[in-house]
């Protein structure tokens, strides 16, 4: 791998960071073409998930195409869908030589975008910043080999670990720069998702907003009894911006036909001691394309999550303020006996958001 290898695939990896939360349930893939130590072409996927990145890189290109390298931060697709394969499309081109980043594991693909390409007498270098890729991709991943989404779970709360007084107030507990930052990492995931008490105490839009994304993230509300109102911002704009339920199997039929009448998708989940199932919820989401979920609680959903080993992302936004112990904490019940008991994540990195701080945490 050279100097010049990594700083193509580099930027293709960012160009491809441009599609997250636009593209699923496809991967965001960026492509350089380049020519003679110039490049000819770029792209990424687009919204809703094409265009390929390798499609629109390729006619930027046009004729420098041919004798040119390609680096894709994915293996080039190999099975026909709503379009041909790009392990063809570079072929056709005439490209020389296709430098990837990782291999597709999607059975469809798993390998055979690489073979296709070496079979037409194209060379084949994988495995540039492959640790990057796989990073960048996590959600797509783990839908394909977990059959789940990635999490990101984010709360925002008091020094205390506060997220409501005790009458149920919220608004505000972190500042507007805080609340801008959300509004960016909900652009950068596919959907949005809370629990039934988040939904009936705040009625959140959940929506991206002063961004001008083109594709909404959905908006997932976790529900065992459906008992959510109708009249809420969720049930008014569910046939603008996607909204779906999770709920369990005694969820009343009447509520289910209600919220389906009004644009929204109901989805059976497993229930487990009389709560949803978390794994159940996160494994519906990956059947119906998901691949990147960010969580905004409450609580018990968060607990949920957590003490299914399912969160793989852990964003903080702390206020200097105390609430006291009568506040609504922000995570439930976890019911841990010992501390050692307790997930530990991997500090990735903390910053000031105004007049808050940030702290993002990952799987150790």
């Amino acid at each position: 791998m050279t100097t010049s290898d990594k700083r193509y695939m580099a930027l293709a990896l960012g160009l491809a960071s441009r599609g997250l939360g636009q593209v699923w349930p496809n991967p965001a893939v960026g492509c350089v073409i380049v020519k003679e130590g110039r490049i000819a072409g770029r792209g990424w996927t687009q919204p809703s998930g094409r265009p390929h990145a390798e499609t629109i890189a390729l006619e930027q290109a046009g004729s420098l195409a041919k004798g040119a390298t390609a680096y894709v931060s994915l293996e080039p697709c190999a099975h026909h869908g709503n379009t041909p394969p790009c392990a063809e499309a570079l072929v056709a081109a005439g490209i020389a030589c296709v430098v990837s980043a990782l291999e597709d594991p999607d059975p469809r693909v798993a390998g055979q975008g690489h073979e296709k390409l070496r079979q037409a007498g194209i060379e084949v270098a994988t495995g540039v910043m492959h640790a990057e890729a796989e990073g960048l991709n996590r959600g797509f991943l783990l839908r394909v080999e977990q059959n789940r989404p990635l999490l990101t779970l984010k709360l925002a709360s008091s020094f205390d670990g506060r997220i409501a007084t005790a009458t149920g107030e919220s608004k505000w507990i972190t500042g507007p720069d805080a609340r801008r930052a959300v509004h960016a990492m909900r652009a950068r995931h596919d959907a949005v998702m809370v629990g039934a008490g988040t939904a009936r105490a705040d009625d959140p839009s959940l929506t991206v907003r002063g961004l001008g994304v083109t594709r909404q993230p959905v908006r997932v509300v976790a529900s065992r009894r459906l008992d959510l109102p109708l009249s809420s911002q969720l049930a008014s704009t569910a046939k603008e911006v996607p909204v779906w339920i999770c709920h369990g199997p005694e969820a009343d039929s009447s509520l289910v036909s209600a919220w389906q009448g009004i644009g929204a998708k109901t989805l059976v989940c497993k229930t487990v001691s009389g709560q949803l199932d978390a794994a159940s919820i996160l494994q519906a989401l990956a059947e119906q394309g998901l691949t990147r979920v960010f969580c905004e609680g409450g609580g018990a959903l968060a607990a949920s999550l957590l003490s299914a080993d399912l969160v793989d992302d852990l964003i903080g936004f702390g206020a200097g303020v105390t609430i006291g112990a009568e506040g609504q904490p922000s995570i439930g019940a976890l019911g841990l006996a010992r501390l050692s008991e307790a997930r530990r994540f991997r500090l990735l990195s903390v910053r000031s958001v105004g007049s808050d701080i940030l702290h993002h945490w990952t799987r150790s």
